[in-house]
This record gives structure tokens, C-alpha cells and sequence, in this order.
């Protein structure tokens, strides 16, 4: 596999300038991303096919091994914060459990039935999307999850870094990273794991667009859980309402810390009113914003 093989350009690398082999490091980084460019398409597909499936109030699941589990759920548990998607509507299917976030669980990637038991666990259903992460795109564990998903009718999308590989297949929707071999050999942490953030990146915040979470280029859904982020919350409220800092933290207040409801409230709106009419637009505050113009 090539995320495998030895590139012969960092055979002497150990004894390269330190200035040298961090350049060589971070040109490898940037390769990496550049890989991706070829996938938007790809990407932009899945993104489409799991917003459908996401509207009718279903979970984002994330299955992976070792590194690649690890990515999966960074990139999950920021979903909340930064869109306040709901923390039961998230899944992480983790080979060795909760335990391999921290340690590494030797052989835990190789258990089909641990996979099968996870699925069957977390109820994974049709109107689910799981997302399958593995570099070697040969992870068992991966593969199963995927699989066993796709028959209860989950929407599935693989993400590998080695082409013509399981995992791809096993998905409706297949995203290669083909970073090729690592400046440390086998060490897919390095290229194949920026890859995958990246990409991880670019789906679940698509998905967020696509469901009416973002607005202007602004977090409307997020949690204003704190005081930067309260600050935050009003200076968008008054960007977006076209209202000073007084009337826009008084908004954020009557809107109970939710933005959108805020802009609403800003705009004139009773908040019983704001919270029915987002209601109605499914949540989309630029839907409610057309109709008030």
C-alpha cells in the first residue's frame, strides 16, 4: 500500500539539518491537503445525500481505528460547540472502545464482530450517516461498521487514503486521499491523518451549510456557552439585525442566548413569534429573513 511504503527521498532524513526535514515535513503537509482537491465533487455529493437524511432528525456517526478514530471524533465533538448539534444526535464507533481515544488497543481494528456489536449497539438506522475513516482503507473493523450500516439503511461514506481499497467499496459515497507514502514511513498520523481532518472538515461543515446552521458566512446555531463567546453572540446579532450593541445583547437575552431567535427579536419580532417562524423554515434564519423582506 502506498501509505505504507518507504519514500526513498527521506531515506537520510534522521540526519538532515533540523530546519531541512521540518521544510521536507511541512511540504509533505501541504501535499497532503493538495490531494483532496480532486475529491470536492465527491465531497460535495455526500454532503448533499446526508443533509437529506439529517432533515428527517437522524444521527452523524463516525466509525475509525487508532488515528483515524481519534480524527473522527475531534471532528465530532466539535459539531456542538460550533453548530449546538445536538450531542444525541452524534455517534462514535471506536475499535477498542471509549479506552483507544487515549491508549492504543493492540488488535482492535481487526474485530468484524466488535464492529457488527457497535452498530447494533447505537441503533444505527435509516436516517443515520455513518463515516467510515481508515488510511490502510483494509481496517476490519471499518469495513464491517460500514457494511453493517449500509443493510440497516444508513447512509455511508468512506474515507481512505489508498485507492481500490475495502472501505471504499463498502460505502454509497467514497473520498480518496491518496497522499501516497509518508516522509516517516507508515506513520499515517502525518500526511494520510491532516488528509482526513481536512476532509472530515470539509463534510460535517458542509453538511452544517446545507442545513441551514450557518448564515452569512456566521455560527447562528452555536452555543453561546461562555464570555467571549456571549460577545461574539451579540456582535452577530447586530451585524446581521443592523443594531447597536445595547439593543442587540438585549435581543440575545429575550432570545434566551439564541442567536437566530435574537436576530429575530432585533428585527421586531415577539420571541414566541421568532421561534415559531424558525420553526417553520426548519431552522433556516436567511429562509425567515427572505419572507420579512
Amino acid at each position: 500500500m502506498p501509505t505504507e511504503a518507504a519514500d526513498p527521498r527521506y531515506r537520510a532524513i534522521d540526519r538532515w539539518p533540523t530546519e531541512a526535514a521540518v521544510e521536507a515535513m511541512l511540504e509533505a503537509q501541504l501535499a497532503a491537503i493538495a490531494a483532496l482537491k480532486s475529491q470536492t465533487g465527491a465531497m460535495a455529493a455526500a454532503i448533499d445525500a446526508a443533509a437529506e437524511r439529517l432533515r428527517r432528525g437522524g444521527r452523524i456517526a463516525y466509525a475509525g481505528a487508532g488515528t483515524s478514530g481519534r480524527i473522527g471524533v475531534q471532528d465530532g465533538v466539535e459539531l456542538t460547540p460550533t453548530f449546538n448539534w445536538p450531542v444525541e444526535r452524534l455517534a462514535f464507533l471506536i475499535a477498542g472502545g471509549p479506552a483507544a481515544l487515549t491508549r492504543t488497543q493492540e488488535g482492535a481494528e481487526d474485530s468484524r464482530e466488535a464492529a457488527l456489536a457497535a452498530v447494533a449497539i447505537e441503533e444505527i438506522g435509516a436516517d443515520d450517516v455513518l463515516i467510515g475513516v481508515a488510511a490502510s482503507g483494509r481496517t476490519p473493523y471499518v469495513i464491517a461498521a460500514l457494511e453493517a450500516a449500509r443493510a440497516a439503511g444508513a447512509l455511508t461514506i468512506a474515507l481512505a487514503n489508498n485507492a481500490g481499497t475495502p472501505v471504499l467499496a463498502a460505502a454509497e459515497h467514497a473520498i480518496l486521499a491518496d497522499t501516497g507514502s509518508e516522509v516517516v514511513a507508515g506513520s499515517t498520523r502525518m500526511k494520510a491523518g491532516t488528509a482526513q481532518k481536512v476532509a472530515l472538515n470539509l463534510l460535517s461543515t458542509g453538511i452544517m451549510l446545507r442545513l441551514g446552521l450557518v448564515h452569512e458566512g456566521l455560527m447562528v446555531n452555536m452555543q453561546v456557552s461562555n464570555a467571549k463567546l456571549r460577545a461574539r453572540a451579540i456582535r452577530m446579532v447586530g451585524t446581521l439585525a443592523g443594531v447597536d450593541g445595547a439593543a442587540a445583547e438585549a435581543a440575545l437575552d429575550a432570545g434566551g442566548r439564541d442567536i437566530k431567535r435574537a436576530v429575530l427579536i432585533a428585527h421586531g419580532l415577539a420571541p414566541a413569534d421568532a421561534e415559531a417562524r424558525l420553526a417553520a423554515a426548519g431552522g433556516s434564519l436567511g429562509t425567515v429573513l427572505d419572507r420579512l423582506s
